[in-house]
């Protein structure tokens, strides 16, 4: 079976490292700041993986998510790892807000409106890596 996420990830590198990538996703239209925290090997569990990369993953989700919030301040941040189409452990980190097209069901639900993605998109992935860096 071809993995999508072994081999191709859409969007826009924020970090990576030997163990994981950070990718603002370039495919979510209603939702610009969208990322993923990609575990690098083809894992399907978080309990596939040693408590030290559980750890290091999780660090990198919340990484993520305190940078969306630095750079957008959300009405709230969405943390989802489901895996159910591609079994291949990452984490979807979704900053929301109250006039976006979903909010507040979740966003893969039914769309309700057209949403507001112009909640501060110039130079955004400039944006999350310096609040990214910018974390202890």
């Amino acid at each position: 079976m071809s993995c999508e996420l072994c081999t191709f990830e859409p969007g826009i590198e924020l970090f990576a490292d030997d163990r994981l990538r950070v990718i603002l996703a370039d495919n979510e239209p209603d939702y610009p700041a969208f990322c993923r925290v990609i575990w690098r090997a083809h894992v399907k569990e978080m309990t596939d993986l040693a408590p030290a990369d559980r750890a290091h993953l999780m660090d990198w989700v919340y990484r993520v998510e305190a940078a969306q919030r630095a750079v957008l301040n959300p009405t709230k941040v969405n943390l989802a790892s489901l895996g159910n189409v591609v079994p291949h452990l990452h984490w979807h980190v979704i900053p929301r807000f109250a006039d976006d097209a979903h909010f507040p069901a979740p966003v893969w639900a039914a769309k309700k409106a057209t949403g507001g993605v112009a909640h501060g998109v110039a130079d955004l992935a400039e944006r999350l890596r310096a609040a990214l860096a910018a974390q202890p």
